[in-house]
């Protein structure tokens, strides 16, 4: 029976995340499957990847087929690399403790990168709400000045309005002294 390591479709319209399964290879895609493996959810930045290591490297080691973007994800959490040192230690190449010192630094390696390009993510994002934050506050000045002038407008027509009408009063006080 032929057995292939493929995605399993979950989550809505626009929103997929999938299961990565080991299915027989005449099984439908989102039928049943032999061993879950882990999951592989794209919608994250890096992709979230969280993967049986040890399960899906014994798959690889005893013939199963991954499809494309399986081979990708399982290359880029290091199962391809396992195999291909293990091949070296099976053909005299090198140890078993040198093998693992060297899956050690390419795994090290490559969490760097993948920190690195986290910190990067968290730094735009900061960097994009403090600007965001800033346009806010000078919005919020604009409309405060234009409050403050309609104010001040309002208050000066209400002097120039109470201004004759004090004069006025003042006038009709004067008048009747004189009389």
């Amino acid at each position: 029976m032929a057995t292939r390591i493929r995605l399993q479709r979950h989550g809505r319209k626009g929103y997929a995340f999938y299961s990565i399964v080991v299915a027989s290879a005449q099984a439908p895609r989102d039928g049943r499957y032999i061993e879950k493996l882990g999951t592989y959810n794209p919608n994250t930045n890096p992709s979230t990847i969280d993967l049986d290591f040890e399960r899906a490297l014994k798959w690889v080691l005893t013939g199963a087929e991954p499809t494309d973007t399986v081979r990708n994800i399982l290359s880029s959490e290091g199962v391809y690399m396992k195999k291909h040192l293990l091949g070296g230690v099976k053909k005299g190449a090198f140890d078993e403790a040198t093998a693992e010192t060297k899956f050690s630094a390419w795994k090290a390696e490559k969490d760097a990168k993948t920190q690195k390009l986290a910190d990067k993510n968290a730094a735009a994002k900061a960097a994009e709400n403090k600007a965001r934050l800033e346009a806010e506050k000078k919005a919020n000045e604009a409309v405060a000045a234009k409050i403050a002038e309609k104010k001040a407008a309002a208050l000066a027509a209400q002097a120039t309005e109470e201004a004759p009408a004090e004069a006025a009063a003042e006038e009709e006080a004067e008048a009747p002294a004189e009389a």
